[in-house]
């Protein structure tokens, strides 16, 4: 689901960070807003720990992978300091693995999955920071639940210990800019709601990938999720981008 970027010559991530960092500043500008409001996820799905730990040279703090494992393979080989966020879809049964290996878990789509991700962490490293993910396109095979069933999730996981909600996440839709807008529009409007009528913080939106990134900060995201326009294209294994 999520795009890491394939693999360009050697060298270049720091002219590209730099590059995908003023497109967001002047995004944010020209929205009226403080870019320092927005964060770069870089998602390095498929890129090897080097590449990674090249990227975290040229300033990248934050790192986004789709699957538990592919995470857990990388780690040690990644520099200490960087944030791991989990973008793809999670099951109950790695939950024990990604409460020890994330920061945030971009992808809360069960109460379920909040109990196991809650009652798994570690309570030293302090609560696992977790965006509930919406889904506005109504295609079969995305993850993430309808905007309708967000009131009653966030109620029944607020409170849940060892867990903070932060936040909502969405993927909008491929190729159509006018409904990429809308939906990322729908998302904020959606969190502005939920947060007044449940008094809940809900701080952060994950929207935004390599194609419709400045669009989304346009809308108000506060994360975008960006592999491709910082790694390069990804090889034909990949599956459904969100980077």
């Amino acid at each position: 689901m999520t795009d890491g970027g394939g693999i360009p010559s050697a060298g270049g991530i720091a002219e590209r960070l730099a590059s995908v960092r003023r497109r967001i500043t002047e995004a944010a500008e020209r929205a009226g807003r403080d870019p320092a409001s927005v964060r770069l996820i870089a998602v390095t799905k498929t890129v090897p720990s080097p590449r990674i730990a090249e990227a975290v040279a040229a300033g990248v703090t934050e790192i986004g992978e789709n699957r538990v494992q592919e995470a857990r393979l990388k780690y040690a080989g990644v520099p200490s300091g960087v944030s791991w966020h989990l973008l793809g879809h999670l099951q109950s049964n790695k939950a024990a693995l990604a409460a020890q290996l994330f920061d945030t878990v971009h992808s809360l789509d069960s109460a379920r999955l909040a109990l196991a991700l809650g009652s798994r962490r570690d309570p030293a490293r302090g609560p696992i920071s977790a965006l509930v993910e919406v889904d506005f396109t109504g295609i079969v095979a995305r993850s993430g639940i309808p905007p309708e069933a967000a009131v009653p999730l966030l109620r029944a996981v607020a409170g849940q210990p060892g867990l903070r909600l932060a936040g909502l996440m969405t993927i909008a839709t491929f190729g159509d800019p006018a409904a990429a807008r809308q939906c990322f529009r729908s998302l904020r409007e959606l969190r502005d709601r939920l947060q007044s009528d449940l008094g809940l913080g809900l701080p952060e939106l994950s929207m935004g990938m390599s194609d419709d990134f400045e669009t989304a900060v346009a809308e108000g995201a506060t994360m975008v999720r960006l592999g491709r326009v910082l790694f390069g294209e990804r090889g034909p294994a990949g599956v459904e981008p969100a980077g």
